[in-house]
């Protein structure tokens, strides 16, 4: 029995979706009450609501929800048409998904390496990815950075390649909504921002939702049809083929709840976040912001060097305190992914950072006793 057991302590949940829950109270019970009052589970009224309300706090034209943050990529990719023989240039230190979809639309993803302070695209990189693409016979066409762990990318710098190469840039922000790059917020920064409310996300759902934000009229209009097998003025009539990628009516009316709280929890979870950096600063190396930049935290990574990493998340676990691993390998090194092309032959930074990042609890609701048995408990674990 370890320590903490002995004192009666109770495992600190990594994310804390009860306590929200409980704040939610009511609100949940009557919204989603309203939906099963008027039957309307697909494409009810609150899913054009919500879509509003989100447009409204981003300030993008449009929002098309969607059924999970995959699907929003792959309806940006489908809208432009980029399929077989093209080249899409994404991160490698990201989730799967990000290439995923490139290869479900039919493209080729190429793998560029990622900046080490940020853990996003490093437009210095992208460049030698586009030639590695057109050695190989493949037309760059798009660019997918990712904002991860809820930090923007170096919009400006990659837009400026996007730019020079005629790039398409769709911007992976699944853990970044809320976030802002130089007074903008995130789904007004590049032609298309997809997201996605899975539960675990700063801004998630009871289920797997996503959306695509973006300020082209036209393309809009595409990955609505899209979301609907490519429905045209009649459903029975598709003017396209597309896929079914609608948004839940029930998650809709959650996240419109969700959404009222959403300002509030951003400026906990910074809060959270300076606590954190304050006191382990001297043990690991702990996140740093790039200027212009804000974060919605949707996770609090930390690096230290491999042996002390696993040693570290033994230690917490005894204790009570998860911790997790985003990411073990990068995606050029998982098997699924191991056939696509790569930048400059490795991806150094991306392989490092998949040995040395660790995450800590990090949520909205994670009090300051809990949070200092944890920066506690890394602080002994590290020597500190």
């Amino acid at each position: 029995m370890n320590q903490h057991a002995r004192a009666g302590l109770a495992p600190i949940p990594f994310i804390d979706v009860v306590a929200q829950r409980r704040r939610l109270g009511s609100a949940i019970d009557d919204a989603v009450a309203s939906v099963l009052a008027h039957c309307q589970f697909i494409l009810g009224p609150e899913v054009a609501a919500a879509e509003a309300e989100l447009a409204a706090f981003c300030g993008a034209r449009h929002v098309i929800t969607c059924a999970s943050g995959t699907d929003a990529l792959l309806l940006a990719l489908l809208a432009k048409g980029i399929g077989a023989g093209d080249a899409v240039i994404c991160p490698s230190f990201t989730f799967c998904a990000t290439a995923g979809a490139v290869a479900l639309a039919g493209a080729t993803p190429v793998f560029a390496d990622v900046d080490e302070m940020t853990f996003n695209l490093d437009p210095n990189r992208v460049e030698n990815a586009i030639a590695a693409a057109r050695r190989l016979g493949l037309r760059p066409k798009a660019l997918i950075p990712v904002d991860l762990f809820g930090q923007p990318a170096d919009h400006a710098a990659l837009a400026a390649v996007a730019h020079a190469e005629k790039l398409f840039v769709l911007d992976d922000a699944a853990q970044a909504f809320g976030a802002s790059y130089r007074n903008r917020r995130v789904g007004t920064l590049a032609d298309a921002t997809a997201t996605s409310f899975f539960p675990a996300k700063p801004l998630g759902v009871y289920g797997d939702g996503g959306a695509v934000f973006t300020d082209d009229d036209e393309l809009a209009a595409i990955m609505r049809s899209l979301r609907v097998h490519g429905e045209g003025r009649d459903k029975y009539d598709c003017v396209r083929v597309g896929l079914n990628g609608r948004f839940d009516t029930i998650q809709a009316a959650v996240l419109i709840e969700k959404l009222k709280l959403f300002p509030e929890e951003i400026v906990a979870r910074e809060r959270i976040a300076r606590r954190y950096s304050a006191r382990l600063a001297d043990v690991a190396i702990v996140p740093r912001i790039a200027a212009g930049a804000t974060t919605v935290w949707a996770q609090y990574t930390i690096r230290i060097a491999p042996p002390r990493r696993e040693a570290l998340a033994a230690t917490l676990k005894a204790q009570g305190i998860p911790s997790a691993i985003y990411y073990a390998k990068a995606v050029h090194q998982q098997e699924g992914y191991r056939r696509f092309p790569i930048a400059d032959g490795s991806l150094p930074v991306s392989e490092r950072l998949a040995q040395e990042v660790i995450s800590l609890p990090m949520h909205a609701y994670l009090d300051e006793p809990s949070q200092d048995r944890i920066i506690d408990a890394v602080c002994s674990a590290l020597g500190g």
